[in-house]
């Protein structure tokens, strides 16, 4: 066989003691390179080079496998397939611009959100390959403005107005532009392009530039690399790998606009023995995220994302910097998370699910974790990902305890997830945990954590949830407020002056431990709520 692949092996020992996994890596035929001017492609910013790139891709795989060169230049091409044993070499100085012209993005059947929908075919597309890699150290540009809508509160008056001369439509609100009527139309439907929601193609087609497509999709391949090169302007998610296994992303930069509607960075979604390494993220949501499937039809697949290995990455800006969620319904594990920098992100850290998910979450270790600059929550784990505050109405005291659900296959589940050694410098929130009544977040240990934020730590129906070595320098009166939790471990917290260092409240609270902390620093060490029984919280 020409091709043959190599295994990395990493055998160094994560926060817990876990061995790492094992990733199998991507191995090219040197002997074979196939240039695409070779097969008439023209860098001159007008000719579409879609059949000559895919020529020279048959003739490599023709050859059995080898490196497709795309050279210094700006070459302009539609949607792009790679086949097994190719390497789509991107070269110093070269740009590959996806073309804008939607007609060139045919629909195809895929999955959108954990879901089976019909979306615009993406600008590169791998199904049921082995041992393919884009590697290279020049820039895929996705054309994302071509499909994108626009919120005007998220551009400046002189970028709206560019928008609206520059043609498309805006809503009856007049606060959202869409670059067509067809996308328009899309964004007034209920799941657009969703198959269980009746779309088919001819339906999808009445609002094609709304079903935009993920920029890089990976789908059910094995040993896959992407190394070097620049991803960005993604109509959608910007990398996307799904059932595939043993992938490997290096050294890459993704870039999308701040305000880019669904611009994760990468989507990992059901997918075992992952490598992200030495990475940037700038974006316009999720910077890395862990995904598989959604509710029923993600249950109903089954395929956990697990043994995956983050470390040594940035993310710029973006919703989240590290992600899990929500799309979670066929559970995520074995997942170690390490050396990342975290920059202005809204979220640093972020669990996220909702009722109606299912799925379990579990055996996440998390360490060595620099943030900066939090727009919400440094450390986050919530149950209600979009739905309605459960307490948000009610401004007293004590808040109502949240009325239990019947627990199902739906009923979804966060658990043993490790994290230490991490530093924020200013959120507004440092550790928030909301989980549901009838299905307690559970068993959450962090240590060794500094955060700078405006609120300190808030536990609401959490489970066995450790705080050890942990400094909150917070601005709010009350350091910690527990409800409706037990088992919760404060264990040598350090704060600034305040009024109270730790707020008990909701009839369901118990077992709460304040160990190795002095008080003398808050007004008063220990408050309990009216309904808390007076023997829930033991010092030592």
């Amino acid at each position: 066989m020409l091709f043959t692949f190599a295994l990395l092996l990493i055998a160094s020992l994560t926060c817990e003691g876990q061995q790492l996994p094992e990733i199998q890596q991507v191995s090219v035929n040197k002997a074979n390179t196939f240039n695409i001017k070779d097969f008439g492609a023209k860098a001159d910013g007008h000719t579409v080079n879609t059949k000559a790139i895919q020529d020279a891709i048959a003739a490599c795989t023709k050859a059995g496998g080898g490196t497709v060169l795309v050279p210094k230049g700006f070459w302009i091409t539609g949607p792009i397939k790679l086949n097994s044993n190719i390497n789509l070499h991107i070269s110093e100085g070269a740009v590959l611009q996806f073309s804008s012209n939607t007609d060139h993005y045919p629909l195809v059947k895929t999955n959108w959100e954990g879901l089976d929908a019909i979306r615009a075919h993406s600008p590169i597309y791998a199904v049921d390959a082995e041992n393919i890699s884009i590697t290279g150290k020049g820039i895929l540009d996705g054309a994302g403005q071509a499909w994108r809508p626009v919120k005007k509160n998220k551009v400046t008056p002189p970028e709206w107005s560019q928008l609206i001369k520059s043609g498309g439509v805006t809503n009856e609100q007049k606060d959202t532009w869409y670059p067509t009527e067809r996308a328009l139309k899309g964004s007034t439907m209920k799941r657009p392009g969703v198959i269980a929601e009746g779309f088919d193609f001819e339906k999808a087609e009445s609002i094609k530039e709304f079903l935009r497509p993920n920029m890089v999709s990976i789908i059910n391949c094995k040993r896959v690399l992407l190394e070097g090169v620049t991803f960005q302007n993604s109509p959608a998610w910007c990398l996307h790998p799904l059932l595939t296994q043993h992938l490997t992303i290096r050294n890459v930069t993704v870039r999308n606009p701040w305000n880019a509607q669904n611009g994760d960075g990468v989507d990992v979604e059901s997918c075992r023995y992952v490598l992200i390494e030495n990475s940037m993220f700038d974006v316009g949501d999720d910077g890395i995220c862990i995904k598989s499937g959604r509710d029923e039809e993600g249950r109903k697949r089954g395929v956990p994302t697990e043994d995956v290995i983050v470390r040594n990455c940035t993310v710029f800006h973006g919703h989240g910097g590290f992600v899990v969620g929500s799309e979670m319904s066929g559970g995520a594990r074995n997942i170690f998370v390490s050396d990342c920098n975290f920059l202005g992100t809204d979220i640093g850290i972020r669990f996220k699910t909702t009722r109606g998910r299912g799925g379990i979450v579990e055996k996440i270790y998390i360490n060595n974790i620099n943030m900066n600059n939090i727009g919400g929550a440094a450390i986050l784990f919530d149950m209600y990902y979009m739905a309605k505050d459960p307490l948000a109405v009610f401004s007293g005291e004590d808040k109502p305890s949240i009325a239990f659900e019947p627990v199902s296959e739906a009923t979804p589940q966060f658990k043993d997830v490790f994290i230490k050694d991490v530093v924020c410098n200013g959120a507004e929130t440092g550790i928030f945990v909301r989980g549901l009544p009838e299905m307690n977040i559970k068993n959450i240990q962090m240590e060794n954590i500094f955060i700078q934020s405006q609120k300190g730590f808030e536990c609401i129906e959490g489970s066995d949830i450790s705080l050890k070595n942990a400094i909150l320098y917070c601005d709010d009166k009350t350091v910690v407020n527990v409800q409706d939790s037990k088992g919760v471990v404060l264990d040598n917290i350090q704060y600034k002056p305040s009024d109270v260092l730790l707020k008990v409240t909701g009839s369901r609270s118990a077992n709460i431990r304040l160990l190795n902390t002095d008080a003398k620093q808050a007004t008063k060490e220990v408050v309990l709520g009216t309904n808390v029984q007076a023997n829930a919280v033991s010092k030592k």
